[in-house]
């Protein structure tokens, strides 16, 4: 995804929740501060090329379906999934996080060689300040929904669910799966059906750029705002 091509929609989120475009840039450049004197993981490592790749959000549905995540040849994890699935004794070749419910997590998975994708955006300074120091550099792919600079990258999505498959489409991920993920789930908050119904918007918008179907979204495409033009 290049910035060029994500920009329109990132200004369409932005207008949408009435964030502050230079709220995302400070986050941006206070995670590229703390990792700038320091090596960061290359996620051309992880190896998605022609691969299977299963993108689990963290729905109610998860432990119901993680037959699939184990079928898959490489499993992405949003947030709190990477604990849930690893529970369940599925391995979690990725997290994808923005360090708001389990930063613990994706540490220890740095600390043991896992990579983590960590998201600066306008109201998680803080917790990047507090957290990404603990974590082994080597491991941490820097992400930002604005602008990319030399440190910190951007591939694309907004939620960490949606990011997480727009990951897995920037390093050539051959088919995407999705496991937990619940649309309607009857339990979330008003700020939280708001952000899935962008996830449901760019997952959408995905499937096109790739020519793909993703099943998860088996039902409801008649029902989705197309946002933008496949390309």
């Amino acid at each position: 995804m290049q910035f060029h091509t994500w920009e329109p929609v990132y200004e369409a989120i932005l207008a949408d929740f009435g964030y502050p475009r230079d709220g995302d840039e400070a986050a941006r450049d206070a995670l590229g501060e703390l990792l700038q004197e320091t090596d960061t993981y290359r996620p051309e490592g992880v190896g998605f090329d022609g691969q299977t790749v299963a993108i689990a959000g963290a729905g109610p549905s998860l432990e119901a379906e993680t037959d699939r995540a184990a079928d898959a040849d490489v499993v992405v994890a949003a947030s709190v999934a990477a604990d849930r699935l690893r529970d369940a004794g599925i391995a979690v070749d990725c997290m994808v996080t923005d360090l708001d419910k389990n930063p613990e997590t994706g540490r220890n998975l740095t600390r043991a060689g896992t990579p983590v994708f960590v998201h600066a955006h306008g109201d998680n300074v803080p917790a990047v300040r507090e957290y990404v120091p603990t974590y082994d550099a080597a491991f941490v792919v820097p992400t930002t929904q604005a602008e990319p600079t030399d440190t910190v990258q951007n591939f694309g999505g907004f939620t960490d669910g949606d990011r997480a498959a727009f990951v897995a489409d920037h390093f050539g991920a051959e088919r995407l799966t999705f496991v937990g993920w619940d649309f309607d789930d009857p339990d979330i908050s008003p700020e939280k059906r708001r952000k899935l119904d962008w996830a449901e918007r760019l997952l959408y918008w995905l499937e096109r750029r790739r020519n793909e179907h993703f099943s998860v979204l088996n039902g409801r495409r008649d029902d989705i705002d197309p946002l933008v033009s496949p390309r």
